[in-house]
């Protein structure tokens, strides 16, 4: 069976010079990711390389769940998988290639997100999520370098590395030790094990409000001050507003020490409109169990009533350079460097 990348989807790859490896673009949850170009198509591709060094007992059960979640799956929101390929005694998955990811997106000054292009990726991020628990699937690192967008304004879900399957009737205890901290919910950092989709909804409420701040709102140095910087933001989490949360495993280790007013809508009004506030607010609702889903939130006021309607920011196509996290990292570190060389 082949595909646009001009290879073969049925069997493992094992000619390596079908892909020139052109740069280091990303560093994922278990491994290094490059741009590649096919030698034949002249397609680019992303190639994630597999760690292998830990793993004494063969291949990397993290990778195999990481495989078969990714080719269980198929939409336009979500980043596909060509192949695997074998190269030198590297296991490398083969991607589609996406120009940009969201935290490199956001650094750049170059190109102006409107309302409608912010309403857009938000409503692509959405359907991405839609689509994931509906098959099934949680996320659990849904962040900036993870949303993936080319220059055609389409926005896909990548890295699949901390993703997994779920039971939709049946409840399973999880590690908490998921999803990065900025983007973590409060039940993960209250040590709740036993969670669903609700996860990924708090984090896309996240990134909701840094496609209009520019920048991460929650950035805690650890969980007891990511609590403390998400409850200056939405108050602190009293029992009419979250039931359950004195349950969680440990509410009494790290329990707000005083009441803080919510001052959300206050923070951010001077960014978002009022549907998008109300949005934003339902997805970084305490209470998971009363977090809107991901098809909800596709249907809320903020998509199908305010103006203006969503458009996808097409024009990234005239950007000098491709942007993501990596990149956007060493841009800071050299102008640190000239900074200090300027100082002495």
């Amino acid at each position: 069976m082949a595909d646009n990348t001009g290879a073969s989807t049925s069997s493992v790859q094992t000619r390596s010079e079908l892909y020139h490896i052109v740069s280091q673009v990303g560093e994922g949850t278990f491994g290094k990711v490059y741009k590649a170009q096919n030698t034949v198509t002249k397609l680019y591709v992303a190639l994630k390389r597999i760690r292998m060094e830990s793993e004494k007992e063969g291949f990397p059960v993290t990778a195999m769940r990481e495989i078969k979640l990714l080719q269980s799956l198929r939409h336009e929101n979500v980043v596909r998988l060509y192949e695997m390929m074998v190269s030198n005694g590297s296991v490398y998955m083969v991607f589609e290639y996406m120009d940009h990811d969201l935290t490199g997106i956001l650094s750049q000054t170059q190109f102006n997100f409107t309302d409608a292009h912010l309403k857009s990726l938000s409503h692509q991020m959405l359907a991405g999520l839609a689509y994931l628990h509906h098959k099934g699937v949680i996320h659990r690192d849904i962040k900036g370098s993870n949303i993936l967008i080319n220059n055609r304004g389409e926005l896909k879900l990548g890295d699949f590395g901390l993703a997994r399957f779920y039971q939709k009737r049946r409840r399973t205890d999880y590690t908490n030790r998921v999803i990065t901290l900025w983007y973590r919910p409060p039940e993960l950092l209250f040590g709740a094990t036993i969670y669903g989709p609700e996860v990924d909804m708090w984090s896309a409420g996240c990134i909701m409000l840094e496609l209009f701040t520019k920048k991460p709102v929650f950035q805690g140095n650890d969980e007891i001050h990511q609590l403390d910087t998400i409850y200056r933001v939405i108050g602190t989490p009293t029992a009419d507003r979250w039931t359950d949360v004195a349950n969680l495993p440990w509410y009494e280790l790290v329990k707000p020490r005083e009441e803080i007013p919510n001052h959300f809508r206050e923070m951010f009004r001077k960014w978002m409109s009022p549907a998008a506030l109300d949005l934003a607010e339902r997805l970084l609702c305490y209470d998971p169990a009363a977090r809107a889903t991901a098809a909800q939130a596709m249907e809320a006021p903020y998509f199908t009533q305010e103006e203006p309607p969503a458009m996808a920011p097409v024009g990234l196509a005239t950007l000098h350079g491709e942007w993501h996290e990596l990149e956007t990292k060493r841009e800071r570190a050299k102008k640190r460097r000239r900074n200090e060389t300027a100082i002495q």
